[in-house]
């Protein structure tokens, strides 16, 4: 019987590491940014978050969520407020077409998992949201437009709205106090600069101990520096940086994604009392990139530091050899690396002993990576 029927959608959707970083709300409630921020999606083949959506007139109860295989709470204000504007447009849709059924009335069960450790400095929330909004869009046949979704995505995370494309993403923050104009647009496709790379180093896989919501209310409250961070630093950091990435210019792409996380965390220190989401292997790490790009006598790659102290380090495949091989050679026990990185480790550039030292000892995991697409519809159902 059609009343029995199960719908079901599944999506994947992508992790996206900043580059200019989202820091700040203007509105915690709709999660308005003080700042636009712009990040580069990364391959779902290395990081990823798989969700399927299901609804039937049959099921009993209310919505319910299972994460990782363990329940989780789908009551928090920010999983309903994506869960309300979902339901308010399929139901629109249901008004003007009394012969569709009404979705938007049954109870939705939502299965998710990462392939990544959640809660981690990784991003997990951006995918996460990212993937629920999609995949419900899609369970709901809902006309809507990425940047439309971001809207949406970007009440249950600020980040998520940048996943939901692939490529080279802008987050505009907006003025309006609705937030209708605080969302996400793409400055350029993967395809546009397709040999951009990752190197990711877990530094840590536990939970950080404070969180990126209540770090940034603490900012906001009580940094001296964050008022220049929002006013002056982030303008400026955003249009060099979309002009690097225009003009597909790395050295250029590199000094302002290591200014930003400078800046970024350098506010997070001004905040009283100091947030520490670095550690010492985290400047281990920018230590071995700037020994990197000293050997090669111009910049070759990158550091970032999202709220976390797992390094993210962009560089091009070009230069794979000293980037990849400098690491390899310190890591190769390691879990995480791909068919080849050992082919890298005759172009290491060696390291002084202290950096060494606290690489060898404090990396738990390798994800290497590049740029990748947005969310991608899949018949691969959890539920």
């Amino acid at each position: 019987m059609a009343t029995e029927t199960i719908y079901k959608a599944s999506t994947t959707a992508p992790v996206n590491i900043a580059v200019v970083k989202y820091w700040g709300k203007r509105d915690p409630k709709l999660n308005l940014p003080t700042n636009s921020s712009l990040s580069v999606t990364l391959s779902q083949a290395d990081l990823r978050t798989l969700t399927t959506a299901t609804c039937s007139a049959t099921y009993q109860g209310e919505d319910s969520l299972i994460l990782n295989d363990e329940p989780s709470d789908i009551k928090g204000a920010r999983t309903q407020a994506c869960l309300r504007e979902l339901r308010a447009r399929r139901a629109a849709l249901e008004a003007e077409n009394s012969s569709l059924p009404k979705l938007s009335t049954m109870p939705l069960r939502i299965v998710s998992e990462n392939n990544f450790p959640t809660a981690a400095g990784l991003a997990s929330s951006a995918a996460g949201f990212a993937a629920l909004v999609r995949a419900i869009a899609n369970l709901y046949e809902l006309p809507s437009s990425p940047t439309e979704l971001s809207l949406i995505a970007r009440q249950g995370s600020g980040s998520a709205c940048r996943s939901l494309f692939g490529g080279y993403v802008a987050w505009r923050g907006g003025e309006q106090a609705d937030g209708l104009d605080s969302k996400a647009v793409e400055v350029a496709p993967a395809s546009h600069w397709p040999n951009m790379r990752a190197l990711i180093l877990v530094v840590s896989a536990a939970k950080k101990g404070v969180s990126s919501t209540s770090g940034m209310q603490q900012t906001v409250a009580t940094s001296d520096l964050f008022q220049g961070r929002i006013a002056t630093v982030v303008p400026a950091h955003m249009d060099k940086m979309e002009a690097a990435i225009r003009d597909r210019d790395f050295p250029a792409f590199a000094e302002v994604t290591m200014k930003d996380s400078n800046s970024f965390h350098a506010c997070c220190m001004d905040t009283y009392p100091p947030i520490y989401y670095m550690n010492d292997v985290s400047r281990a790490a920018v230590r071995a990139v700037e020994a990197i790009n000293a050997a090669a006598g111009k910049t070759i790659a990158a550091y970032t530091f999202d709220a976390g102290p797992n390094a993210v380090i962009y560089y091009l495949e070009e230069n794979s050899g000293p980037v990849v091989g400098t690491f390899y050679s310190l890591l190769q026990g390691t879990d995480g690396w791909k068919d080849g990185a050992k082919s890298y480790d005759s172009a290491a550039v060696k390291l002084d002993e202290a950096t060494s030292s606290l690489i060898k000892g404090g990396v738990s995991r390798i994800i290497q990576t590049g740029v990748g697409e947005g969310p991608i519809k899949t018949d691969q159902h959890l539920a």
